[in-house]
């Protein structure tokens, strides 16, 4: 009753409220606006547009001058399926009929996602009232409306009892967000038992940084400054019994400018298997794009 009655508060504070907004710190007014924005032109899967077909692509963008320069990067998105399959095989099993929680929700699409593998009641945060707004016209689009509840809310500060959710998701965020507040946030909401289950880009590999900050208009500043290190994925050890890290996308980011090509597929598949054995090297592995990460066992009960 305990994890009914969590969600059930969280329902009836829906939104943030204008108060609320005004009080906000500047970092958090500045993310809003740039979410915001970039919400507003891609409506849903924003990272498979680029690799998409033009009609599949024009359903959830809305101006495509706009896309081509707030979404340049989505390019990179094309040689993300290794990390995005390890990650929905550890998120999907063991799902059904659990209560999850999608973090930091953007358009919402794994929250839907989450839905449709078996979870029995999904809901989704996010500081952006937009984001909001299209991740429940796409769960309505999948007549998953009564499986997937999103709500605007600040994910540092949620109105979620202790305990209510079995499975967090996030993807993105936590470089969006004061990380060991955040950590500590959703270790409280998670049950005993629980995971917080993470995609997140790293700041070691010096030329992928030097590209972030060479492309700012795609980005805030908090952003670019807080892309996390491997230090900063172990401050999770304060907060959960046990951290998992896989790491992904090295030689394979080679594939990106091919990714219109005949010849895209068997280059990445022979990329991916070079990263799968250089990137189990404890150094070389810091310099990948991204990793999966899974925080089990919240410490703070």
């Amino acid at each position: 009753f305990q994890a009914e009655d969590g969600i059930r508060d969280a329902q009836e504070s829906r939104g943030l409220g204008d108060v609320y907004k005004r009080q906000l710190e500047d970092r958090k007014k500045k993310e809003i606006e740039h979410s915001d924005r970039r919400r507003q032109i891609v409506t849903g899967y924003e990272y498979f547009t680029d690799a998409s077909s033009d009609d599949e692509k024009r359903q959830y963008v809305t101006s495509e001058d706009e896309y081509n320069y707030h979404f340049s990067n989505t390019k990179f998105y094309s040689i993300t399926n290794s990390s995005f399959g390890y990650r929905d095989k550890i998120l999907y099993s063991n799902i059904k009929n659990k209560i999850t929680l999608d973090w930091c929700c953007g358009n919402g699409e794994i929250g839907i996602a989450m839905a449709q593998a078996g979870a029995k009641k999904v809901h989704g945060v996010d500081i952006s009232d937009v984001s909001i707004s299209n991740a429940t016209a796409l769960s309505n689009e999948h007549n998953l409306d009564d499986i997937c509840n999103y709500v605007q809310m600040d994910a540092e500060k949620m109105s979620f009892s202790d305990n209510t959710f079995d499975i967090v998701h996030e993807y993105g965020a936590l470089h969006h967000v004061d990380l060991e507040v955040s950590l500590k946030e959703v270790s409280r909401v998670l049950k005993a038992d629980g995971r917080f289950i993470c995609t997140e880009a790293l700041r070691h590999n010096p030329i992928i940084h030097w590209y972030r900050k060479r492309s700012m208009h795609l980005r805030t500043v908090w952003e670019v400054d807080h892309i996390l290190g491997v230090k900063d994925i172990l401050k999770g050890e304060k907060y959960f019994n046990e951290i998992k890290i896989k790491y992904f996308h090295l030689f394979a980011l080679i594939a990106i400018p091919f990714r219109k090509t005949f010849f895209f597929k068997p280059l990445l598949r022979t990329l991916e298997l070079i990263d799968n054995i250089v990137l189990k090297i404890p150094y070389i592995q810091k310099l990948a794009w991204v990793a999966v990460i899974e925080f089990k066992g919240p410490k703070l009960k």
